[in-house]
Formats: structure tokens, sequence, C-alpha cells
């Protein structure tokens, strides 16, 4: 099968149609009892199935979370199979949440997983864990510029254990976060109108002045709603590069539901004040 259209280009083509929200889909046991729903394969198909009826025509993402599809076995992954596939032919990207991080053929594996055009889980782009180092992330990068897909690497994430690793200070002076953002700039260079491969930056850090966020590729921003980042933060915690940023919303979309017309209204309204936010840099 021949490759997509880079991940980069059809990205912003999506965020200039549909406006840059991402919605995460997390089917956890909590958000499941509040739609009335049980914590079981049947309550899983329903929430994801709702979800995505109700917001892959409108937003330019959703964001599957894999673990909570993981958790029900082989039935769990058909409902994220179906989830994926039926979100992509309503025209959202899918970027699979998974966090995969590791060495060589195992590596490779995980990437075949979600970055293989056949495979049953293909997604438009994968979160990844470079906490190997780098360099391990290689067979990833390599099948996804062969595919069409992007990669979506952890530079500086908004849980508060992650500074223990990515603050921590090179030889060079540099911290573990910049250094990411370098390699990302790097394999970014020359992507038109943007690179395929991002970084997650959490929302809710505050000014990140101090850091290059200019790596030419875009930057998934968990943390709007529920973790108290708002939209009209935006600005402030990403300055110059807030145009490429693709703010992720779960649960402040989510508890909306089972009902199919507020999930849509509470996508819509998110949107919009990211739309209005980002306007005014």
């Amino acid at each position: 099968m021949s490759a997509l259209e880079p991940f980069g280009t059809r990205l912003r083509r999506a965020m200039d149609e549909r406006g840059p929200l991402c919605v995460g889909i997390d089917p956890h046991a909590s958000l499941l009892a509040e739609w009335g729903l049980n914590d079981d394969v049947a309550g899983l198909e329903r929430f994801s199935r709702t979800v995505v009826e109700a917001t892959a025509d409108r937003v330019a993402v959703l964001k599957p979370q894999s673990a909570f599809f993981e958790r029900f076995g082989s039935r769990g992954i058909a409902v994220l199979e179906k989830s994926v596939e039926e979100a992509r032919a309503a025209g959202a990207l899918v970027v699979m949440d998974a966090k995969r991080g590791d060495i060589g053929s195992t590596m490779a594996a995980y990437a075949e997983t979600f970055l293989r055009k056949d495979s049953p889980l293909f997604s438009d782009a994968l979160t990844v864990s470079p906490y190997l180092g780098y360099g391990s992330l290689s067979p990833a990068l390599a099948l996804a510029r062969e595919s069409g897909s992007g990669l979506f690497v952890l530079a500086l994430t908004s849980n508060p254990e992650g500074g223990e690793v990515q603050h921590a200070m090179r030889a060079d002076g540099r911290n573990v976060g910049a250094t990411m953002l370098a390699h990302l700039a790097a394999e970014n260079e020359g992507g038109e109108p943007l690179g395929s491969f991002g970084a997650v930056v959490g929302a809710t850090l505050g000014d990140l002045s101090s850091y290059d966020l200019g790596i030419n590729g875009p930057l998934l921003a968990p943390g709007i709603g529920a973790q108290g980042a708002t939209a009209a933060d935006l600005p402030g915690v990403f300055g110059a590069a807030v145009r490429n940023v693709v703010p992720n919303v779960s649960r402040g979309v989510l508890r909306h539901g089972p009902d199919a017309g507020a999930l849509r209204a509470a996508a819509d309204r998110f949107a919009e004040e990211i739309r209005a936010a980002v306007a005014t840099v």
C-alpha cells in the first residue's frame, strides 16, 4: 500500500479546517459508571462508539488511551480496532496514546502494531517514550516516515514525577526535556507545512519561555479542563509556538456523556475557546 501524505501535512490541514482540539477517549471505570454503564466490554463498546459518533466528524484528533481497552483483553482490543477504524472513516485523525518505548526488535514490533499501514490498529500517530535513549525510537521513526504517520514523544509532561527525569541536567548544560525537543527539531527540519514528529508538552506547566518549542512539529498538550489549564492559558505557556499546539481535552468533554448532543456541544465549546485563544497570538 502506498504511504499517506505525511502526518504533519494532514494534521495541519485538519487543524486549519476543524480547529486544533484533540478529544481523548479514556473509558476508565469511573467514567463508565458516570455514564450508567457496566465496567465490562459492552460498556466499553457503548462508551467508545458514542464518543466517536458524537465527535469524529468535527474534531481534528481523537486520542484513544490504549490501556483502558487492553485491560479487557482481546475483546477490548477488538473494540479499540473498531473505534480507530470508525474515527478515521469519519475524518478525524487518530493518535494512539500507548506511550510505547523499548529497544531494537521490540520497539520495531510496537511500531508495526500501530504504524504499519495494514495493521488492524494502524493510527495516524503514536505516543512514545524516549527514556531508553532517543535513539531507541529509530524503528518507530523509520516506519512512521515510510507509512506517512507520526509520533508524539514525551518531552515535558505535566505529571509531577516527570521532572526527576525530564529536568535532569546533562553534561552539556541542557536538561533532558530540552534535549528531546532538539532531537525533534532536527527530525522536522524542512518539513512543510508542519513536521510529523511532535512533542508531548503539558499545558499546566506555566511559562516555558526557557525552552525552544519551535520544533516545526506539533505539540500535544494535555491538561485542558479537569487538570486545571484553560484555553486562555495556551498563549502564555506556548508563546509563538501556540499555532502548532494540539490541546487535549478528555474528561472536560467526556463527562457530558452519554448524551451525544451534549458531547458534541462540549467539544464545540472547547474548540471555539481554543480557536479564540490561538487567534490572539
